[in-house]
């Protein structure tokens, strides 16, 4: 940083509220109370100037630069920060030299900053594992994806986890409230209302995410022309076009896409139509592909229901059918339909029980042979071999039933299928019980 910059961040003019309003102490840190209250493990590691390898992990506007930057301000080390969006391998050697020159001849250690660090891919990722396994580099990286999936095993396992939650409405309101009286960084120097109601609004719209709440309530405070006597007034109706849409924690192709579907399908399994209409909501409004909602759907009529009610695979296919035939945003009553009827239906894994079974005894027991009555006999020559021999017709018989072996000698007492007693599975084991008892007393 040259002098000129400097100057310009001690001034920071023009730098938006939610830069200035930035916490710079571990005091004026607001929320994540389970990761740097009193007494955390954190908070004393930071205190102490004691710092390991650590990923922040959560959603958008929940601290996690923030606290960065104040570790920045606290410890002895250096401290280097970089974007995992506009960085690459070079500049990552570049630093960790520069790092290890600087713990041999200095005896001083270097904190690594990496925001986004899931941005960088397995190579990039590789080039830092040596670094931070022999200290050369204390890294710190920040995430809004899980970890889990886009970190690497190696990298993880070194490194302290440390996950944030989206800032409560006490938070933002402490946050808020900071912003509108402080005269050096915030609004305080001018001479503003700020309705109940239009903090709330601005509060419940922003969904745990303080950069939003501050850049609402700068975008309210800035564009409202003062009054005559220089009072500016922001009242309900300048917050709600200030903040218009609630801000959804939502990548399709990351964790919280994964967490969102498993919420639908959990209470659509659990019978709650209520969820189950609120989540497909949220999918719906978050851009979500509606031909994998409509899978969902059709996978778990089958999964969930099964035979205790038939007819969900068949409302769970028109629903796919809709999708493709009428679109969005109509198609989203036929795929709420298909969520409230499984949601709401009996519910039976019979199927999904007997299916997996007969796949188990396939991979790990001894099939037999194709009993020969079973076998086709329509081919030239299989007449001759036996095939067919001895079938009987089911539809020459009363009930168009009649017992013979349908499974190989092996597994001639096998059962699979054990219907449920909920739902149409009822009456299929009622008609199991009486076939059962036909092929007892069958003469």
């Amino acid at each position: 940083m040259d002098l000129f910059d400097y100057s310009r961040s001690e001034r920071r003019t023009g730098e938006p509220l939610a830069n200035r309003m930035r916490p710079q102490t571990l005091d004026e840190f607001m929320g994540q109370h389970q990761i740097v209250g009193e007494g955390r493990l954190l908070r004393r590691a930071i205190q102490a100037d004691q710092l390991a390898p650590m990923i922040f992990y959560g959603p958008p506007g929940t601290g996690k630069t923030t606290l960065a930057k104040i570790i920045a301000n606290t410890t002895s080390a250096v401290f280097q920060q970089i974007n995992a969006v506009t960085s690459g391998v070079a500049e990552i050697r570049s630093l960790t030299q520069a790092a290890k020159e600087r713990l041999k001849y200095e005896d001083q250690k270097t904190v690594l900053f990496i925001d986004e660090i899931h941005r960088f891919n397995k190579g990039q990722q590789d080039a830092l594992l040596p670094f931070v396994e022999d200290g050369t580099i204390i890294l710190i990286g920040a995430t809004t994806e899980s970890p889990m999936f886009e970190i690497n095993a190696a990298l993880l396992s070194r490194s302290r986890l440390f996950r944030f939650e989206p800032l409560t409405n006490d938070a933002l309101r402490q946050i808020l409230n900071q912003a509108l009286t402080n005269k050096t960084r915030g609004l305080g120097a001018y001479s503003i209302k700020v309705d109940e109601d239009a903090l709330d609004h601005i509060i419940n719209i922003a969904n745990g995410d303080a950069r939003t709440a501050l850049q609402a309530l700068e975008l309210a405070v800035l564009t409202t022309p003062p009054s005559p006597d220089g009072h500016i007034h922001v009242t309900l109706a300048i917050a709600e076009e200030s903040i218009q849409q609630r801000v959804l924690q939502y990548d399709k192709n990351g964790d919280n896409h994964y967490d969102t579907v498993s919420a639908f399908i959990k209470s659509m399994r659990g019978s709650d139509p209520d969820a189950t209409l609120y989540w497909l909501a949220k999918m719906i409004r978050a851009g979500e592909d509606p031909r994998f909602i409509a899978r969902r759907l059709y996978v778990h009529a089958a999964e969930d229901v099964g035979l205790a009610d038939p007819n969900a695979l068949l409302i769970a296919q028109a629903a796919a059918y809709a999708v493709e035939f009428v679109g969005m945003p109509e198609a989203r009553i036929p795929l709420a339909e298909a969520a409230l009827y499984i949601a709401t239906a009996p519910k039976s894994n019979a199927v999904i029980a007997g299916i997996d079974k007969a796949l188990q005894t396939v991979d790990n027991e001894q099939t037999g042979q194709i009993p020969l009555h079973l076998r086709d006999a329509h081919y030239k020559g299989a007449s001759r071999l036996g095939h067919g021999k001895d079938y009987k017709y089911p539809h020459d018989y009363e009930d168009g039933f009649v017992p013979q072996d349908y499974l190989p000698e092996p597994l001639k007492n096998k059962t699979f299928y054990h219907p449920s007693p909920r739902g149409y599975e009822k009456t299929v084991q009622k008609r199991l019980d009486y076939l059962s008892h036909i092929s007892k007393n069958f003469k």
